[in-house]
């Protein structure tokens, strides 16, 4: 699929309904404003024709729709009363919507179908399109940062399509994902990342979400079972309406900079620390320039995000379609991602309404340039009193370290960061098409019944090159390099279910049942290529042994819910299902994930029912199992033989074979199971303009898929992936809904957000072992095999295993002097502990918006609090030893240095607590002005935008930045400011 494909797949279609408005020559068009009891328009109501989705109010309650005599419209929104009208032969019709007591008509998406809020027993927090993030947004999860209690939404830093680590209640795994389950228009989506894409969620234009659910508690995630461990999100994308074609035209222009650069010494700081502490030979290195490395590589970056969107009807079929490009520069030079995205929603209706169908297709071509993030670290600590160029011919006339008399590269130094940049062409295309079409027919003898179909796929390939040339020092010694990859996914999905639901009037309940059978299967195609280097020539040894590999599993489920409401006060929701996967052994293929939740709508009781000031009260209680098997190899279960690798071969003569060889397995291997308890509170005032929740959960993992070692003779490999451990995560999540002022003129919302979750692992091992301190991981930059983190027993996830630093009395830490914890008169890794954690242990987020006329303003900021840092750079660079530790090269330092005065050597300092730094932080993500100038050339309405993204951060943390995914911070991409004009033209 290329750009022009696309453009015919998606843009043709759109062009042809535009050119079909002859259809609706029997309607009119109707115009209208929808007001609140005060006068105040009220944005985002849906008009509708005939129970049909239609227009939507603009800010100031302003609507058109087609609608022919007769006709009816109906007026709906969250937080007011549903009002329907019959149209005569005006033109004008404007209503005044009362705010509703309960919602009782608004609907959410949950997993297979919808419910009514009201009869909600699960924890599902809905985020729409006006309330989600402003700006230039490239991937969607970012679009709800902030937004929602209980999810924690890392960037993964500044680069374009960089994405985000998505943390719902903490994550429930050690070894398997932590990422929850994304489904699209009713698609899940493969897990994982895809070849020549730096964050798969970057193939979806964010324009293009109308609303996103997410779910968090078992009630609500159990009907996806075996992948719902770490909650679900729903992505719910923009349909058709019903009448006239309405266009919509909207375009972001942007520039990026960044704000703040690595503390290093400068030219002159360094050669008065060369000079007071270095030797001859070090000093004579010293050269006459004053670099700034960092300003030499970071650039300020533009960017564009244009995209245009038709809907309206065909007749009884609404339809919607759409394309954009976004083109986005990276802050590190030579970096790019162009995306040109498309999307079609048909919606047509057959059989007085009884039969609906909804064709969802969507489809991207991302082209990257990717830019060597090592220039990044190779900035900070190249020395600044060396030049950028030479003045030579060799290497691309860049200023390189080199061996003396040989004039080759010196392989211990860092290479030159603009010529890294430069002299390296990383490319990448990739394609990406989600779609489904969802057959939902009521029948017509039981018109409670009903039979829903969704056929659904998820196909991506991604493919790219990575061209150095020869003449460049980083791949000097092998002549450059010229290599390709390539690797496709191809998803595909089965699903059908049955679903009744009945209002038993004689004994005032509700029931509705649903049951259905899903078949999923995941298929990756691997391409494998010889090696080259830039003059054509082909590596030895790097011949593939396959040059493609199909690997693929399946996965078969079962599952049924029943909703039953008595009275329209007291609740259940029964939910189970049994899971199936190819990843295990027959023994413990299969899976079964049960859950069950009880609700009280208290304000619907006598007692209550009359207090006007009580708008909401609800209690809610759950219990439920949900699955992982993600992060296990898909036949480790069985017992195989595979080919060795190129460095395991064996020699016959001159000839050196790969031989086949057994793998490690595990026969015993189960689903990591997750069990939650939930306990919840939905309230209103005022007529829900103070409104909310409370929740608290208890979530325990158990079978924790992890890799232990293995006894020598035992197995095949000395590691393995079992089922060993269990994990606790336990929090309370509050939110806070204002509306404090709501007036003709005026309006003013305010939401607050704050999650307190506390993780802690409570077993690791199959038998209790006193000898066994845990899974050390983290590498640090500084020395060969050291690591900053451990999972233990009894401590959170990722928590710092390190020294405990003594410092003198002036405060200042006592260079390789720590604690002798164990009193054994010996410091060694026996005296390390755990202190601290990486994750925060309090996150919120604040949001406002204000209204005035024809002006919007508002804002959006996150904080965390208790989440701490290995400063990495800090450790690495702020010692003598890595200045000039090497010779014949010196290195930058960390300003570090002049407080330390740290010499080096000793590797237990790399590990010191010294460098664990508190990165608790307040950050504003987003600042935005908006004005709604009205109609312009007769029929147009044009908006206006400001935004400022990432507009300043808070905090103690000394490094660039405190928000650091994983909890090291070394090479970090730095995350922009970024200033946006937006303009959007509704026809």
């Amino acid at each position: 699929m290329d750009e022009r494909r696309l453009f015919r797949a998606l843009v043709l279609p759109a062009i042809g309904l535009l050119l079909s408005l002859q259809v609706f020559a029997q309607t009119r068009t109707i115009t209208g404003r929808v007001t609140d009891a005060t006068g105040k328009g009220v944005a985002g109501v849906t008009v509708s024709v005939n129970g049909t989705s239609a227009a939507t109010t603009d800010e100031n309650g302003a609507y058109t729709i087609s609608a022919a005599n007769g006709a009816s419209l109906v007026f709906s929104s969250v937080g007011f009363e549903r009002r329907e009208l019959t149209v005569g032969e005006q033109t004008n019709v404007s209503v005044t919507l009362q705010t509703a007591t309960a919602n009782l008509g608004e609907v959410v998406v949950v997993g297979y179908g919808t419910q009514r809020r009201r009869d909600l027993t699960g924890s599902i927090t809905t985020v729409t399109s006006k309330d989600f993030q402003k700006g230039v947004i490239p991937t969607p999860e970012q679009l709800i940062a902030g937004k929602v209690a209980g999810v924690q939404i890392t960037s993964n830093g500044g680069a374009p399509g960089a994405g985000s680590t998505i943390r719902i209640r903490g994550g429930a795994s050690l070894n398997a994902s932590n990422d929850p389950l994304i489904v699209v228009d009713g698609v899940p989506l493969t897990a994982g990342g895809i070849n020549g894409a730096a964050n798969p969620l970057a193939l979806i234009n964010p324009n293009d979400i109308e609303s996103m659910n997410v779910l968090k508690d078992a009630s609500a995630t159990a009907i996806y079972g075996s992948r719902a461990s770490n909650g679900v999100i729903i992505i719910t994308t923009k349909k058709g309406t019903s009448g006239k074609p309405q266009v919509s035209f909207n375009t972001q222009l942007s520039a990026s900079e960044n704000t703040r650069r690595v503390e290093v010494l400068n030219a002159d700081q360094f050669r008065e620390l060369v000079n007071a502490r270095g030797n001859a030979d070090q000093k004579a290195l010293l050269g006459t320039a004053n670099t700034n490395w960092q300003d030499q590589i970071y650039r300020t970056a533009f960017s564009q995000d244009n995209n245009l969107s038709v809907r309206g009807s065909l007749g009884r079929m609404p339809y919607r379609a759409s394309v954009g490009f976004l083109n986005q520069d990276g802050v590190l030079k030579t970096g790019n991602m162009k995306r040109t995205s498309g999307s079609l929603s048909l919606s047509p209706r057959f059989f007085d309404e009884h039969l609906r169908v909804d064709i969802n297709l969507k489809g991207a071509v991302t082209n990257n340039q990717f830019a060597d993030q090592a220039a990044i670290g190779n900035a900070v600590t190249f020395d600044p009193t060396q030049p950028v160029t030479n003045g030579g011919k060799r290497y691309g006339g860049y200023f390189e370290w080199l061996l003396p008399g040989s004039g080759l590269p010196n392989l211990n130094a860092p290479r030159n960061p603009v010529g890294l940049l430069n002299q390296r062409d990383d490319k990448s295309t990739v394609q990406r098409s989600i779609g489904n079409a969802q057959f939902d027919y009521k029948f017509h003898f039981l018109p409670e019944l009903r039979a829903n179909v969704n056929l659904g796929y998820d196909i991506s390939e991604g493919r790219g090159t990575v061209f150095v040339p020869d003449s460049a020092a980083a791949q000097y010694n092998r002549k450059g390099q010229n290599t390709e990859y390539k690797r496709g996914y191809v998803n595909t999905l089965f699903e059908a279910y049955l679903n009744y639901v009945k209002d038993l009037k004689n004994i005032d309940s509700r029931i509705d049942v649903m049951a259905g059978y899903s078949y999923q299967d995941f298929l990756t195609k691997y391409y494998n290529y010889a090696d080259f280097n830039a003059r054509g020539e082909k590596i030895p040894g790097s011949d593939p042994i396959f040059a493609t590999d199909e690997p693929r599993y399946t996965l078969l489920s079962y599952y049924g819910r029943l909703n039953y409401g008595y009275k329209g006060r007291y609740l259940l929701t029964a939910t189970v299902r049994r899971d199936g996967s190819s990843r295990f052994a027959e023994a413990n293929r299969w899976g079964v994930f049960p859950s069950l939740a009880l609700a009280w709508n208290v304000k619907d009781e006598a007692f209550l029912r009359n207090v006007a000031a009580l708008s909401n009260l609800k209690f809610r209680v759950s219990y439920g199992v949900t699955g992982q098997q993600e992060g296990i190899n898909y036949y480790d279960y069985i017992s195989y033989y595979n080919l060795s690798g190129n460095t395991a071969r064996y020699q016959l003569g001159n000839t050196f074979y790969n031989m086949y060889r057994p793998g490690g397995y595990y026969a015993n291997r189960k689903w990591e199971e997750t069990t939650t308890w939930n306990a919840g509170l939905d309230y209103g005032f005022l007529g829900n303009r103070i409104s909310g929740t409370l929740d608290v959960y208890y979530r325990e993992t158990n079978d924790l898929l992890n890799e232990i070692s293995q006894s020598a003779g035992t197995n095949f490999s000395n590691r393995i992936v079992a089922n060993v451990g269990s994990m606790i995560n336990k929090g309370i999540e509050f939110t806070l809904n204002t509306t404090p002022v709501r007036t003709k003129e005026w309006s003013w919302d305010l939401n607050y957000n704050i999650t307190l979750n506390k993780n802690e692992i409570s077993q690791l091992t199959m038998a209790p072992s006193p000898s066994y301190v845990g899974n050390e991981y983290g590498g640090v930059a500084g020395g060969t095999g050291n690591t900053i983190q451990i999972n233990s027993v009894n401590y959170p996830r990722g928590a710092f295993y390190t020294y405990q630093q003594v410092y003198n009395e002036a405060g200042k830490p006592i260079e390789n002097l720590f604690v002798d914890r164990n009193k054994d008169g010996v410091i060694n890794n026996s005296d390390r502990y755990q202190y601290k954690q990486a994750d925060p242990q309090v996150f919120m987020g604040l949001s406002s918006n204000v209204g005035y006329r024809k002006w919007n303003a508002g804002f959006i900021a996150r904080a965390n609090f208790g989440n701490y840092v290995y400063n990495n750079l800090y450790s690495n660079l702020g010692r003598f030893s890595t200045v000039g530790g090497l010779p014949n090269i010196l290195n930058n330092a960390s300003v570090n240095i002049l407080e330390s005065g740290f010499t080096g050597g000793n590797v237990n300092q790399l590990l010191s607590d010294y460098y664990i730094q508190n990165a608790s932080f307040l950050r504003m993500d987003n600042i935005n002005l908006g004005y709604n100038v009205g109609k312009v050339l007769r029929t147009a309405n044009l908006r206006l935008s400001a935004t400022v993204m990432n507009a300043f951060v808070i905090t103690k943390y000394k490094g660039l930045d405190p928000e650091i995914s994983g909890g090291i911070d070394n090479n970090f991409y730095p995350r922009p400011r970024t200033y946006v004009l937006g303009v959007n033209l509704d026809f």
